[in-house]
């Protein structure tokens, strides 16, 4: 499918989204969130694809939702079509790890749509932040929610108060982000990273995504039982069998997804 607002391309595995609004700084107009939309589902289903990546440009990630599209609407309007709700369950039902690749500004939605990957690699000229409190509203793609779980609840509520900007190595260290690399080395350090995933077993893969996101959601007790049921399940697959054999023969394995 041609796309106007996004370039799509699948190397090696590993499914890249590129978000390409350059002449309004990436500006999350209707458009292109249904675009983005649209391509997690398809590479999602795609048997090929093995890990996914967000990216922008090497300028700007996303400067947030288009104002200038959301400045007429009013709250039945935004209720009705629930408004955001379609991203923020395209992101949740994702199987498959997304990892979003940020340089430059990403604020507002595109800090959100950064959050909702499953990991941040950071170039070293990245800035977050959620400046909605500054146009009268807040944050509509879990940016109090997310991020608060992210940072902790004195850095979330400063920066949702006041609309603070926390550049890229205050965000490493605040956890926001899992990595910094130098600007020119942030999509070779991302590809390299998903290369690694997408050479591991994919349902094991696809469990611990499931895991790791539980355990924001469930208590400790809870917790610990769905991991052990979900790697109770992964007995039952060829890729144990291929990965332990391939252990104790001292070999590299080959992973099928079965």
């Amino acid at each position: 499918m041609a796309y106007e607002n996004i370039i799509v391309e699948v190397t090696d595995h590993i499914g890249i989204i590129r978000l390409d609004r350059p002449n309004k700084l990436n500006a999350l107009n209707e458009s292109l969130r249904g675009e983005v939309v649209d391509a997690l589902g398809r590479l999602d289903a795609d048997d090929d694809v093995r890990c996914l990546v967000l990216t922008g440009s090497e300028k700007v990630f996303s400067a947030g939702a288009d104002i200038s599209e959301m400045h007429g609407r009013g709250f039945v309007e935004m209720f009705a079509d629930d408004g955001f709700g379609r991203e923020s369950r395209a992101f949740l039902e994702l199987r498959k790890p997304i990892i979003a690749a940020v340089a430059g500004p990403a604020f507002g939605g595109g800090c959100e749509l950064a959050m909702m990957c499953d990991m941040i690699v950071a170039a070293d000229n990245a800035v977050f932040g959620q400046p909605e409190i500054n146009i009268g509203v807040i944050a509509g793609l879990g940016g109090t929610q997310r991020l608060t779980r992210a940072v902790g609840k004195s850095k979330s509520m400063e920066m949702n108060l006041t609309g603070r900007r926390m550049e890229a190595t205050e965000a490493e260290k605040s956890g926001l982000v899992s990595r910094v690399v130098p600007q020119n080395e942030l999509m070779d350090s991302v590809l390299e990273l998903a290369g690694r995933i997408a050479e591991q077993p994919p349902l094991a893969v696809m469990a611990v995504k499931e895991a790791v996101n539980r355990a924001e959601e469930m208590s400790l007790r809870e917790g610990l039982l769905f991991e052990r049921r979900l790697f109770h399940s992964l007995f039952a697959t060829d890729d144990k069998d291929e990965g332990m054999g391939a252990f104790v023969d001292k070999r590299n394995p080959r992973f099928r997804g079965r």
